[in-house]
């Protein structure tokens, strides 16, 4: 039961006559604070369907227990069908979160007007923020969204009886689990008038030339405009009521004899639309240019960002010419790939000059075509052998040397297989390049032949040569002798600092003997 109660034998017809002739004179004032006019913090409870609660709006909107006048100094003066209006509107939401242009523009009304009738359906415990909107600058501003609410009022004087079913649910979702005996009449007028649609009222003019009605005219409806009067002949559509008996259904045109005589006679087939299946009118010649030209853009990278109406001037000539979006591609991939591109539209309009003379018909298009279409394919199975290629590189059992000169003599070797297996020039060898010539390689005797004189001038010339980035003494030595009998021969700062070289020369990011 409702924290506001009263009993059902205290409701007596208020002396003001209202819309519905069932106000209240017992029950107190209606108004909800600001405060109390958020879900969380609200008496009433929750109408679980926009019927239901549109029998509340119309009992509060008659009661005359809400006066806005009272506790504000402008604005309507009491709830009446504008805000019966809104509150259709608000009843047919789910969740209920209107936008003010929303109802500005399903209404009619101004956006002071909704928002006094908003305020009011607040005030009278009709409405319950859920969450409130927010207007920020510099950004969009969202709506809030209502709960629809009964007040505590109406229950107290129809004497509906409310459960709450789960001790641990807040108050708002009580439950209707009954109504006396003596309301039933009342809550039957009400739901008509929930179920009754209201509408924007007809301006006046529409009333004084609805009023008015000549000879066999027929009167207009409660929410019709005005009707013209038509004449005893057959009605355009037998939904309407006439005085002729014979429909126009039953009657089949005939053309005059003087139209059938020349040949001249319109047949009753209406003619076919030149509109396509999907109910859109095929392109004409600008059409084609702006279609061609918005394929471009979507297509190409080069041309993104570039203005649609641009590239349809650029691509004109062949637009008219009939070349679609294949064609271009097969004559661009003629002329050749870009790498760097400044302005797209001047390189396209270079790229396309005199095209539509050379690709003159069809056939040379679809040849083009064909071309780009099998450099695709060669290009996909390029790169197909290259990720094989890597894979059986790298997934393989077999890792390859660290060092850098080991690495570099592997891929000399590979190389002179490749080339024997293919016929190259290392087959006409015989492969007497794999085969190491014992009888011209030299003997490693070491340095104990040679004078000190010899060594000193071994040394000398070395020490010159490498000053000028030559460090093919001391490698060869190095390869031939080892390490140890080059340095006996050189000297271990000289082989060092010779090696330093050698190595570094193969890095890219050494270079010597050039500025």
């Amino acid at each position: 039961m409702s924290a506001v109660a009263a009993p059902t034998a205290a409701l007596l017809p208020a002396p003001r006559p209202s819309a519905d002739g069932h106000a209240v004179s017992v029950l107190p004032m209606l108004f909800v604070p600001e405060a109390r006019q958020w879900l969380s913090t609200t008496a009433g409870r929750v109408a679980l369907e926009g019927y239901s609660w549109m029998q509340a709006v119309h009992w509060v909107a008659g009661s005359g227990l809400y006066k806005p006048r009272r506790h504000r100094s402008h604005g309507p003066r009491a709830l009446g069908s504008t805000t019966v209006r809104v509150a259709q509107e608000l009843a047919q939401l789910s969740p209920c979160r209107p936008g003010i242009e929303y109802l500005v523009r399903r209404t009619g009304l101004s956006e002071r007007t909704v928002e006094y009738q908003l305020g009011m359906l607040r005030e009278a415990g009709l409405l319950a923020y859920v969450v409130r909107g927010t207007r920020i600058r510099g950004a969009a501003a969202q709506a809030s969204e209502f709960a629809l609410t009964v007040p505590p009022e109406f229950d107290a004087a129809l004497g509906i009886r409310t459960v709450l079913r789960d001790d641990t649910a807040p108050e708002y979702t009580r439950a209707v689990c009954g109504i006396a005996e003596t309301s039933r009449e009342l809550m039957a007028k009400l739901a008509r008038k929930a179920a009754r649609k209201v509408r924007k009222p007809r301006s006046k003019a529409a009333s004084k030339s609805g009023s008015k009605t000549s000879g066999k005219g027929v009167r207009r409806g409660a929410d019709q405009g005005p009707v013209t009067a038509v004449s005893g002949e057959v009605r355009c559509t037998p939904m309407q009521v006439g005085t002729s008996a014979v429909f126009s259904a039953g009657r089949t045109y005939s053309p005059p004899e003087d139209k059938l005589a020349s040949g001249e006679a319109k047949s009753p087939t209406p003619k076919k639309s030149t509109k396509q299946a999907g109910g859109r009118r095929k392109p004409n010649k600008v059409g084609r240019r702006y279609q061609l030209a918005k394929e471009l853009v979507l297509e190409l990278d080069w041309l993104r960002g570039c203005a649609v109406p641009r590239i349809a001037w650029v691509a004109r000539n062949v637009a008219d010419a009939g070349w679609t979006l294949a064609d271009v591609r097969a004559w661009l991939h003629m002329r050749g790939e870009v790498t760097r591109v400044r302005r797209g539209s001047g390189l396209l309009a270079v790229l396309l000059a005199g095209a539509e003379t050379v690709l003159d018909t069809p056939v040379k298009r679809a040849d083009a075509i064909e071309q780009l279409r099998g450099s695709q394919e060669a290009a996909r199975r390029h790169r197909i052998e290259q990720v094989r290629a890597r894979s059986e590189r790298y997934d393989g059992d077999w890792t390859g040397p660290t060092s850098y000169r080991v690495q570099q003599e592997v891929a000399a070797a590979f190389a002179k297989v490749r080339e024997v297996a293919t016929g190259g020039r290392a087959a006409l060898t015989d492969h007497q390049d794999l085969v190491p010539d014992t009888e011209s390689m030299p003997i490693r005797s070491g340095v104990q032949g040679l004078q000190d004189e010899e060594i000193v001038q071994a040394r000398n010339d070395a020490r010159q040569r490498l000053m000028m980035g030559d460090t093919s003494p001391i490698t060869v030595a190095v390869e031939t002798l080892g390490r140890e009998e080059a340095e006996q021969l050189y000297g271990p700062a000289l082989v060092r600092r010779g090696m330093q070289l050698a190595c570094g020369a193969r890095s890219s990011l050494m270079t010597y003997g050039r500025r």
